[in-house]
C-alpha cells in the first residue's frame, strides 16, 4: 500500500472548544443525562453542576461527574472496567480480569490553572513489570493543547504506592482565556477506583463531556492493550486518537486476544466508526485457521456496514535468528491471509487488511523484548496503522 498524505480531522469548532461546546451533541453520563450542553457549563465556563471538594488550595474535581472517553460500554461494574457487567463468566476468567485494567481511557477538560494534580486510586499494588515502567503501568498521562491546535505532552505522573495523590505540574502557561485543553490518559496495566482532578483554587475548570462520535474500536493483544509502552499517551489507541482527533475503545487483553466468538458479539455492540482486529500475535497457524473466518463472520453479522481492519502479526524484532519464530509468523499470516480471500469471495464487503511484517520496522530496535514495543515501535504501528485509516476517515 502506498503512503498517502496524513488526514487531518479536527474542524473548526474541535479546535475552538471553548466557543463550540453548546453545539455538540454529547454523551451523556448518568448525572448529567437530559441536561443540554447550555446548562451543564453556564455562563463564563464554569460548571453549576460540578461543585469542587476544596482542599490546600486546590479544587477537587471527580472526573465521573462528566465522563471519560474510552469506555465502549456504560453498563459496567465498576465505573472504569472495559466490559460489561454480563460479560463476567461469559468470557473466560483471563480476559474478565484484564478487562479490569483502564487502558485506553482518558478524561478531558479546560482549565487556566498554573498547576494541575491529580487523586487517584489504583486496583493493585503491582505498579510497574519487568519490563514496563510504573509511568505506563500505573500512571496517568497528561496532553494540553497548543495554540497552534496541536495536543503536546505535558508532563506524566510517576506514581510509588497504590494510593496516589500529587502534583503533576506547576508554572504551566496558562494559555487561553477560556484555559487550555487538557487530556489526561489513564493507567494501561491497572485499574482505577477513583479518580479526582485538582486545580489552582479559584481556576477556571471547565469539563469536557466525551465526545459523541463514533470511537475508533482495537481489539487485541498485550500490544494493543499498552505493553511495553513509557506512559499511557504512547498506546497505539492514543497515538491514533489523537492523530485524527477522534474517540477511541481499546479493548486489548494481554496474552488473550484469541478472536473468540463472545468477543465478536460484545464488540458488535459498540456503534464503532471503524474495527481493528490486531489479534495474531497470541494465536498459532491451526488457531488462525480455525478462527477467522467464524470470528469475522459473527462481527459483521452484527455490524453489517462498519469497516473492519485485519491486521497481521509484527514480526519479532530478533527473527532473523530464530528459524521457529520466523515460521509461526509465517504461518499465521498464511492462514490470516486465506481467510481474508475466502471472507471477501464469500461477498463480504468493507474488510481492509493490514501487512504485519513491517509494523515494527526493519532494523530490531523497536521493540522492549523481541516482541513487544517500546515507544519507537508504538510509533511506528501508529503509523501502519494509519496507511489505511487516512483512506477510511478521510
Amino acid at each position: 500500500m502506498t503512503e498517502v498524505r496524513k488526514v487531518r480531522m479536527r474542524s473548526k469548532c474541535q479546535k475552538e472548544e471553548s466557543t463550540c461546546i453548546p453545539r455538540r451533541t454529547f454523551v451523556k453520563t448518568s448525572l448529567l443525562a437530559g441536561m443540554s450542553a447550555s446548562t451543564v457549563w453556564g455562563r463564563g465556563g464554569r460548571s453549576p453542576l460540578l461543585t469542587p471538594r476544596t482542599e490546600n488550595g486546590v479544587d477537587w474535581y471527580n472526573v465521573q461527574m462528566w465522563g471519560i472517553e474510552g469506555r465502549g460500554f456504560s453498563d459496567t461494574q465498576s465505573y472504569f472496567d472495559r466490559l460489561p457487567a454480563k460479560a463476567k463468566g461469559l468470557v473466560r476468567d483471563a480476559v474478565w480480569n484484564l478487562s479490569l485494567h483502564s487502558a485506553g481511557m482518558a478524561t478531558r477538560f479546560k482549565t487556566n490553572s498554573s498547576e494541575i494534580h491529580v487523586d487517584y486510586r489504583l486496583r493493585s499494588p503491582s505498579l510497574s513489570m519487568v519490563h514496563m515502567p510504573a509511568t505506563g503501568v500505573s500512571g496517568i498521562d497528561f496532553y494540553g493543547r497548543t495554540e497552534t491546535g496541536d495536543d503536546r505532552w505535558v508532563q506524566v505522573v510517576r506514581p510509588t504506592a497504590q494510593d496516589v495523590k500529587a502534583r503533576v505540574v506547576s508554572g504551566i502557561d496558562p494559555g487561553p482565556e477560556s484555559g487550555r485543553l487538557y487530556t489526561a490518559y489513564l493507567p494501561l496495566y491497572n485499574g482505577v477506583e477513583k479518580l479526582e482532578i485538582g486545580v489552582k483554587t479559584g481556576s477556571l475548570f471547565t469539563p469536557v463531556l466525551p465526545r459523541a462520535e463514533k470511537p475508533l474500536l482495537f481489539y487485541g493483544t498485550s500490544i494493543m492493550h499498552g505493553a511495553c509502552a513509557s506512559r499511557p499517551g504512547m498506546s497505539i489507541s492514543a497515538l491514533l486518537g489523537r492523530r485524527y482527533d477522534i474517540p477511541t475503545v481499546n479493548l486489548g487483553f494481554s496474552g488473550n486476544g484469541r478472536l473468540e466468538l463472545e468477543l465478536a458479539d460484545l464488540i458488535g455492540e459498540v456503534d464503532a466508526a471503524i474495527y481493528c482486529v490486531d489479534c495474531l500475535p497470541n494465536l498459532n497457524p491451526p488457531q488462525v485457521a480455525e478462527r477467522t473466518v467464524p470470528f469475522f463472520k459473527r462481527l459483521r453479522k452484527h455490524r453489517p456496514d462498519t469497516p473492519i481492519v485485519m491486521v497481521e502479526d509484527r514480526w519479532f524484532t530478533n527473527s532473523s535468528f530464530f528459524g521457529a519464530t520466523r515460521a509461526r509468523h509465517e504461518g499465521n499470516q498464511k492462514a490470516f491471509r486465506a481467510g481474508f480471500e475466502q471472507l471477501v469471495q464469500g461477498g463480504m464487503t468493507g474488510l481492509h487488511y493490514l501487512r504485519g511484517h513491517e509494523l515494527l520496522g526493519s532494523d530490531g530496535e523497536a521493540a522492549t523484548d523481541g516482541s513487544h514495543p517500546n515507544d519507537l515501535g508504538f510509533m511506528r504501528y501508529a503509523e501502519a496503522y494509519a496507511k489505511v485509516l487516512d483512506l477510511l476517515l478521510k
